[in-house]
């Protein structure tokens, strides 16, 4: 099953993820990556999920329990009715696409296609925070800021402390295992475009480092503000506006490297799959019919969904 980490990641946080796409994994948010029964499974599951893994972050009270069991119900809810469908359609796209060579521009519009669901369900979760932050009493929020402090150290030892040779083997491995997923082994001619994007990437960690600390303190902030209030309207704006900073952030170089990491990106990913062989285009498209195929069960709520 996925892990209750990957599946929240995208509601109280929303920490985007589209310069990782090799060819399309953030395509289903975090709910495919593990293989089609798990994506149904990990996604009917997705509200207990989330709730123990926000739980571990907030350590809710018992009054706060089931209102954000309800609430991400209703998210959840929301979000196959609404959403799944269009999810579906642009994987159906992709096959097309995935049949034939593609070039940058054809990958970028995929991405601005999965961005903005990801915006549209940023502003849909912000409901559910609005009516959960005034209730947060202080130890939460110093809880909240144990558990970003320990995560961070993690962070730390995975990105910052390694040489920047360890970084990039890293970097190598994770864009090799995310690309298998999709097309089966590679070949050297994709272990070449992967290497040669890495080691020309303007990824630069320690500007990731300082955006992650930036939307930790933000958060924060924006919820000791709020919290011990009341739920008025302005709240909701405030935590849609909290989610949409998280999702395009403020500060201008990190905008300007994160639009240079999604362009290389695209690039990286119209070589990868310009340099595959007929038989790995065969498996992505019969990868992304099978997500597809779940996408369209799932969105009507078929029985076998449900198992």
């Amino acid at each position: 099953m996925l892990s209750p980490k990957r599946l929240a990641a995208l509601l109280p946080r929303i920490i985007g993820g589209l310069a990782r796409v090799l060819l399309l994994p953030a395509l289903l948010l975090p709910f495919v990556l593990a293989g089609c029964s798990t994506t149904r499974l990990g996604y009917n599951n997705a509200p207990r999920l989330v709730y123990w893994w926000l739980d571990s972050y907030i350590d809710f009270t018992a009054e706060q329990s089931q209102p954000v069991r309800d609430s991400l119900a209703a998210l959840h809810s929301w979000h196959r009715r609404s959403e799944l469908p269009a999810y579906a359609d642009l994987l159906h796209q992709a096959q097309r696409l995935a049949a034939e060579p593609v070039t940058p521009e054809q990958v970028c519009a995929i991405t601005a296609q999965v961005h903005a669901f990801t915006l549209r369900l940023g502003d849909q979760a912000a409901d559910g925070l609005s009516q959960l932050v005034p209730t947060l009493k202080p130890e939460q929020l110093r809880h909240l800021a144990y558990q970003f402090d320990k995560h961070n150290q993690q962070w730390r030892e995975e990105w910052l402390d390694d040489s920047p040779e360890e970084l990039a083997a890293r970097r190598l491995k994770k864009g090799v295992e995310r690309a298998e997923k999709f097309y089966g082994r590679l070949d050297e001619p994709q272990l070449a475009v992967l290497r040669k994007s890495v080691a020309t990437s303007s990824f630069d960690v320690r500007l990731a480092w300082a955006e992650r600390l930036r939307r930790q303190r933000d958060m924060l902030r924006a919820f000791e503000e709020h919290s011990g209030g009341d739920r008025a309207t302005h709240v909701k704006a405030e935590m849609m506006a909290l989610l949409r900073r998280t999702l395009e952030p403020p500060d201008p170089e990190y905008r300007r490297q994160f639009e240079r990491v999604l362009q290389e990106s695209c690039q990286t990913i119209a070589a990868l799959h310009n340099s595959a062989s007929a038989a790995q285009r065969r498996t992505l498209v019969e990868t992304l019919q099978a997500y597809e195929a779940d996408v369209r069960a799932l969105a009507a709520d078929l029985p076998e969904a449900k198992k």
